[in-house]
C-alpha cells in the first residue's frame, strides 16, 4: 500500500475506492519531509499529499511525529530536508503567503480568558487584516455555527472546556482559511464534546469547503471524521488509505474476543485450526483476540469445540475489524498501550503547542 503511494508521489492509491480521482487538485503536498534534533529523528522521510475539501487524518501513538508534522506545514518550525507547499505555496520559501491560507488550531486551549468570546475572535481577526465590515459579518456567522452566539459577552475563563474548544475552531476561521490544522482537536472533552467537535467540523468543512488535516492518537475520531486516515509511528508512515480500505487491508473481516476457563496448552493451536481464522492472539488471563474471515461460522466452531472438550467459555464477543487491528497489523502492537509511553524529549515550540 505505502510502496504503491509512493510511486504516485503522493496520490490518492487506485485501491481506495473513495471516489477521489488523481487529476483532482491537492490542497497539501508533502514530499520526503525530515526534522531532526541533533541525533533524533522525529519525522523520518514521510510523503503524502492531501486532496482540496478532504478531511485527512494523521493517527498515531503520543511522540509518533505527528504534531511535528503539522509545526513545520505551517511554518513553526523549519524542515530539516524535503518539502511542504500548502495551497501551492513551499513553506520555506513562501512562508507569508502559506500562512494567509490556513487556520491552526493547536491541542492546548490558548484564547485569552479575560477576553470575552467576542473579543477574542475580534482580535483574532484584526491580526489578519480583516476588513472591520467583513470582521463583523465573519463573527456574527462564526458565533452562530459554534452555537456561542448567547456567549458572546462571556469571559472565556467562564466557558466550559467543549465550549472552549469551539470558540478555539471559530477563532481559526475568522479569516476564511483554505485548509485547516487542528492538532488533538478533542484531548481532555468528555464524550458528549467530542462528538459535538466531531458534528461541527463535519457541517463547517462542508459549508465552508475546507480541507482538514488533524492529528489524532483516538481510533473513533479518526474512523468517523477522516476521508483518509496517515499512520505514524516512531516518526515514518507506515499506511495511509481511506478508513475502509486499512480495515479491509486487514486479513479477517471480523474479530472474535472469548476468554476460556480450564484450557488445555495447545488451545492457542487449537483456535488457529478454526475455519477462516487468519491469526490468534493470547492476551492473558485466558483471554484470545481471533481474526477471522467469517465471524459466525468460527464462532459457532469455537463454541462446539470448547463444549466438546469440557472448556468453559467465559466471556466471548464478535465486531467487525477496527482501526485498532489496523494499527496493530501495520506496527505490532496496540495503540492504546503506547498512550502511556512518552519520548524523554522535549523541543523549542511556541506556547501552547505539545511535542
Amino acid at each position: 500500500m505505502i510502496a504503491d503511494f509512493k510511486a504516485n508521489g503522493g496520490a490518492v492509491p487506485e485501491s481506495s475506492g473513495d471516489g477521489y480521482t488523481r487529476a483532482a487538485p491537492n490542497a497539501i503536498e508533502v514530499e520526503h519531509i525530515v526534522k531532526k534534533y541533533g541525533d533524533f529523528t522525529a519525522v523520518d522521510d514521510v510523503s503524502f499529499a492531501v486532496k482540496e475539501e478532504e478531511i485527512f487524518g494523521l493517527l498515531g501513538p503520543n511522540g509518533a511525529g505527528k504534531s511535528t508534522l503539522i509545526r513545520m506545514m505551517t511554518t513553526l518550525i523549519p524542515i530539516t530536508a524535503g518539502t511542504a507547499r500548502i495551497a501551492g505555496h513551499d513553506v520555506q520559501k513562501e512562508a507569508d503567503a502559506a500562512r494567509r491560507t490556513i487556520g491552526v488550531i493547536p491541542q492546548a486551549l490558548t484564547s485569552d480568558l479575560d477576553l470575552t468570546v467576542e473579543e477574542n475572535l475580534n482580535i483574532y481577526a484584526k491580526l489578519y487584516d480583516v476588513p472591520a465590515k467583513t470582521r463583523r459579518a465573519a463573527i456574527e456567522e462564526l458565533l452562530e455555527t459554534v452555537d456561542l452566539t448567547k456567549w458572546r459577552n462571556a469571559q472565556t475563563k467562564t466557558l466550559s472546556g467543549g465550549m472552549r474548544r469551539r470558540l478555539e475552531i471559530a477563532r481559526g476561521l475568522v479569516h476564511s482559511p483554505r485548509i485547516f490544522f487542528l492538532d488533538e482537536p478533542t484531548t481532555g472533552l468528555d464524550p458528549v464534546s467530542r462528538v459535538a467537535v466531531w458534528e461541527m467540523l463535519t457541517k463547517i468543512k462542508s459549508n465552508r469547503q475546507l480541507t482538514i488535516l488533524i492529528t489524532t492518537h483516538y481510533m473513533d475520531e479518526a474512523d468517523r471524521l477522516c476521508d483518509r486516515i496517515a499512520i505514524v509511528d516512531h516518526g515514518k508512515l507506515v499506511a495511509l488509505d481511506t478508513p475502509a480500505a486499512l480495515k479491509a487491508s486487514v486479513p479477517g473481516s471480523n474479530v472474535i474476543e472469548a476468554q476460556f476457563q480450564n484450557a488445555p496448552q495447545d488451545w492457542e493451536q487449537r483456535l488457529r485450526g478454526l475455519s477462516n481464522v487468519t491469526s490468534v492472539k493470547h492476551e492473558g488471563a485466558g483471554m484470545f483476540r481471533i481474526l477471522t474471515g467469517n465471524g459466525s461460522r468460527t464462532t459457532t466452531e469455537l463454541v462446539e469445540m470448547a463444549v466438546q472438550n469440557g472448556v468453559d467459555v467465559k466471556s466471548l464477543s464478535v465486531q467487525n475489524t477496527t482501526l485498532d487491528d489496523v494499527f496493530v497489523h501495520y506496527t505490532g502492537r496496540q495503540l492504546r498501550d503506547e498512550l502511556v509511553k512518552a519520548y524523554g524529549f522535549t523541543m523549542p515550540s511556541r506556547p501552547g503547542m505539545q511535542p
